[in-house]
């Protein structure tokens, strides 16, 4: 079999009416967010000079760079899982998950706001520094020497064994509940973003690119618009690292799979393995196209953000936050992606909306890569 560095999913069906689903069609994370005190509703910034200079009608960015003061969006879905469950289940003391880094630095922010415990598990290849933005909330860090997947299988373990509550961003056989509260939480952006006021309302973009690693996130976004604004729903562009791209070969295989890559990327956030099983169900009906980038691609965005033209606002993003304009920059720049960006529709008219999912979460990462 010939691959390429993107996949077209020509095969898009109806949203499947199970658990997830019913949970997403519940939630009320908007309203619960804007009734916290530490709210706040990140940047929607316009890229004017970027847009001109790919040819494109406009270019957006969503910033979550400074939500809740976190530097990343996870937040979103930790604060709104903790309520739901301690709504039910108020005598929970500790909290549980596996993380790159972002996940588990929400979820110890949300359980230390709660006055409760937070064990964070982290993989062989989690930095220092994110470690420690994890420890100043007070959790309990442990890193292991295991990648992503088979940390999330040793929290589940450890979580039942000790009888603690694991708070994970990825479902599998028997774990789906907990996730789709998490996906729930991350509805709160898209909403601010638009809000359909009819059922004829067409969305403001044509295409949206969104960064992919468990699928959570790419996967409530895809449920958001194909629930809320069916045919007048953008087009959606997963973007995955080439060394972890469990999605792309998902697609490859037609069934849920680990990626046979190296999983050594500087996008920590999206370094990981199989895709979630709840995820992969609305992915799989739902979005339009894969597409895989490098390092040196995600590199060349960050970049790019923080050293903006004209009148463009400086954009912090950290490695995995930059990874949908990399997406972007890449299909515009490669002859070899013709075909995608055909497929897509993708001319001087097209309104495109990005999302930086991470400030500069490693900070001598990051400093190295904008200075070299």
């Amino acid at each position: 079999m010939i691959t390429k560095d993107f996949f077209l999913n020509n095969s898009k069906k109806s949203l499947k009416n199970n658990l997830t689903n019913k949970i997403l069609s519940a939630s009320n994370s908007f309203d619960f967010h804007k009734s916290q005190s530490y709210y706040n509703n990140t940047s929607l910034y316009k890229l004017d000079n970027l847009s001109i200079e790919l040819g494109l009608k406009s270019v957006s960015i969503k910033d979550e760079s400074d939500r809740f003061g976190l530097d990343s969006f996870k937040i979103l879905g930790s604060t709104y899982a903790l309520h739901e469950i301690l709504k039910e289940k108020e005598y929970i003391n500790t909290f549980c998950t596996a993380t790159d880094g972002n996940h588990g630095k929400g979820l110890a922010w949300a359980s230390r706001k709660l006055h409760k415990n937070c064990i964070v598990y982290v993989p062989k290849d989690t930095s220092t520094e994110r470690i420690n933005s994890i420890k100043k909330q007070d959790a309990k860090v442990k890193k292991l020497d295991l990648n992503y997947e088979d940390t999330c299988i040793y929290a589940s373990d450890e979580s039942k064994t000790n009888d603690w509550c694991l708070v994970q961003d990825a479902s599998w056989d028997n774990y789906e509940e907990i996730p789709a509260l998490i996906m729930s939480g991350y509805l709160t952006h898209f909403k601010e973003i638009e809000y359909p006021k009819k059922d004829s309302d067409k969305s403001k973009y044509d295409v949206i690119f969104l960064q992919c690693g468990v699928g959570s996130w790419a996967a409530s976004c895809i449920w958001y618009y194909y629930n809320f604004y069916n045919e007048n729903r953008p087009k959606i562009v997963l973007i995955e690292p080439e060394e972890a791209c469990g999605v792309y070969e998902s697609f490859l295989k037609g069934k849920r799979s680990t990626p046979t890559t190296s999983f050594k990327t500087i996008m920590a956030g999206l370094n990981c393995g199989i895709p979630s099983k709840s995820a992969w169900e609305i992915i799989k009906r739902g979005c339009d196209a894969v597409l895989k980038i490098s390092d040196s691609d995600v590199k060349k965005a960050m970049t790019r953000l923080y050293y903006s033209k004209n009148n463009d606002p400086k954009i912090i993003s950290g490695e995995s936050g930059a990874a949908g304009l990399a997406g972007l920059l890449k299909l515009i720049n490669n002859k070899d992606l013709i075909e995608l960006k055909s497929f897509l529709n993708i001319n001087s008219e097209s309104k495109i909306l990005l999302f930086n999912t991470e400030g500069d979460t490693d900070k001598k990462n990051f400093k190295k890569i904008i200075e070299s």
